[in-house]
């Protein structure tokens, strides 16, 4: 091959006359080498199995035993790390926790509490807005990019109060929340909850259309994937979320157990974030009886699910 890309040039002379001599030497001993290792057969270098991003939510001083276990981040509770309702001095002392143990707290999950209706006529729009303003705030300072806005109790629409009124305060609500977010680096991920546990917003599909309309860049959707069971919700509902998921949530549907305890398969939440290209990440939010334990193995069979699909091309 070294031999037959020299006589296809033309003439040493020709070359010369455009390279110098020392440059067309080096060239031609780099091409020589690398003939010579392809025709020696390089070795294939270990291909580094491909993961998603795998959190876990807890409290913030368990932020260095979730590092130790191996997981990637922590997600922690606006209420446990942020502190809205709290001094900053209380929030700097959880922040601390984080920071001392080197571990990335990503995101924080039960956004508004419940005392803070969004919807109904008991809606307090006004306080949730300075509410969240602490809370996005302080999110910015420790380095959070996720906010997930489940809060069932608060987003629960009353018994006889119009739906449609509800829908509009709540995405009249998150209209103001974008901009507040976007000034802080972070987006708000609406969180999708089964009907057990609220009467709005129950499925993926559903979180999507509040987001279409609210039209804001800080305004997204996470996925649950226990939710998504209980609700009998197709994975095929990632796909259509696309580009509007930013985080999932994870655990067995029996119990909400944690990951292996059932041997529960989530090969289509994984096929169907493959086949989107989804670049977010994924929080175990389970039940744990024993959290030292189980973690290793919930960490283990998430990517031995994987695994499978690592090889593989998604359609």
């Amino acid at each position: 091959m070294f031999y037959y890309t020299i006589l296809k040039m033309k003439s040493y002379s020709s070359i010369k006359s455009y390279w110098p001599a020392h440059k067309l030497f080096l060239s031609f001993l780099v091409l020589f080498l690398f003939c010579f290792s392809v025709s020696l057969g390089a070795k294939k270098l270990p291909i580094k199995p491909r993961y998603f991003t795998l959190g876990v939510c807890q409290k913030a001083e368990n932020s260095q035993l979730a590092k130790n276990l191996g997981f990637d981040y922590i997600e922690c509770s606006v209420g446990d790390l942020l502190a809205p309702t709290q001094s900053e001095n209380v929030f700097r002392s959880k922040l601390d926790l984080i920071r001392e143990s080197g571990f990335e707290v990503y995101s924080c999950n039960s956004f508004i509490p419940g005392s803070l209706r969004c919807v109904g006529a008991d809606a307090v729009p006004d306080k949730i807005i300075e509410f969240a303003t602490i809370a996005l705030e302080r999110a910015k300072e420790a380095g959070i990019k996720i906010i997930v806005f489940g809060s069932g109790a608060s987003r629960k629409i009353p018994e006889g109060f119009d739906k449609q009124t509800a829908r509009k305060q709540f995405v009249d609500l998150l209209k103001r929340l974008g901009p507040i977010a976007m000034i802080n680096g972070v987006t708000i991920a609406i969180e999708p909850l089964n009907s057990k546990e609220t009467n709005f917003i129950n499925t993926v599909i559903e979180g999507c259309e509040i987001a279409k309309e609210v039209n804001h860049k800080n305004i997204k959707v996470l996925a649950d994937f226990y939710h998504m069971n209980v609700e009998g919700e197709s994975a095929e509902s990632i796909v259509t979320a696309g580009k509007l998921l930013v985080h999932c949530h994870i655990a067995e549907t029996a119990k909400r157990a944690a990951p292996g305890v059932s041997k529960e398969c989530f090969l289509p939440f994984f096929k169907a974030l493959r086949k989107i290209k989804y670049q977010g990440r994924i929080s175990i939010e389970c039940g744990w009886t024993d959290f030292e334990k189980q973690a290793p193995e919930a960490i283990q069979i998430l990517h031995s699910q994987q695994d499978s699909l690592n090889n593989t091309t998604v359609l």
